[in-house]
């Protein structure tokens, strides 16, 4: 309820551009079980809208790009932050695409980066999106989560992951999901992109009227 009107801006602009054959999804791992960057080679994750498969021959590409992702089904059991993606895409393209989800335990700048150079690197020449899932600042008075937050986007937009990392660090923003964005800038750079964009802003604040502790949430495109 406070997340997906503002994750909506996203899947439109996707679905403007057209249809993706493979879906990379990088996301935090709260639970913190299993390997600190696990993916998934095998099987499917079923929504109320289906089933979505992964896509083996890509998460096997990534693995061979990268000395530092695991294979670890258990690191997905009981995370939220990918599969909440998937009806969104569901959604857009029924069952026709195929998915690899890489999820972050692990966090640190060079790790996150190491994982979107290998994403960038197995996916070049393919028809993939990469998605990154991430809240932002968490339980802050709305003023003071909407600084700190565009302080980061203002980074994203200039598709600079080192200021990113740094604006995380420097104003203690408490973004879930921080690794999965430098992993995306970085693998999205490879991939030719040439600009970003943020098109929404909210916070929890604006469905519950209550502004004195907030959660903030963005909606980003990067774009060839």
């Amino acid at each position: 309820m406070y997340s997906g009107p503002v994750a909506a801006h996203s899947y439109y602009n996707l679905a403007i551009d057209g249809k993706p054959d493979t879906v990379v999804i990088f996301g935090p791992n709260h639970a913190g079980a299993g390997s600190g960057l696990a993916l998934m080679t095998e099987g499917f994750w079923r929504t109320p809208l289906g089933d979505v498969q992964i896509d083996g021959a890509t998460a096997h590409e990534i693995l061979s790009q990268s000395e530092i992702i695991d294979v670890d089904a258990s690191a997905h059991m009981h995370e939220h932050s990918i599969e909440v993606q998937l009806p969104f895409l569901q959604y857009l393209y029924g069952s026709a695409f195929k998915f690899v989800p890489i999820s972050f335990l692990m966090q640190d700048y060079e790790s996150s980066r190491e994982v979107g150079q290998a994403v960038g690197e197995a996916t070049a020449g393919t028809n993939v999106v990469v998605i990154a899932s991430t809240d932002m600042t968490h339980y802050e008075p709305q003023e003071t989560a909407e600084q700190k937050d565009k302080i980061a986007l203002r980074a994203l937009e200039e598709l600079d992951e080192r200021k990113f990392y740094s604006a995380i660090e420097d104003h203690r923003l408490t973004a879930c999901g921080y690794g999965p964005v430098v992993a995306l800038v970085t693998a999205a750079k490879i991939l030719g992109a040439k600009k970003s964009r943020v098109i929404c802003y909210k916070t929890s604040g604006d469905v519950t009227g209550d502004y004195t502790a907030v959660v903030g949430y963005a909606a980003a495109t990067i774009t060839k």
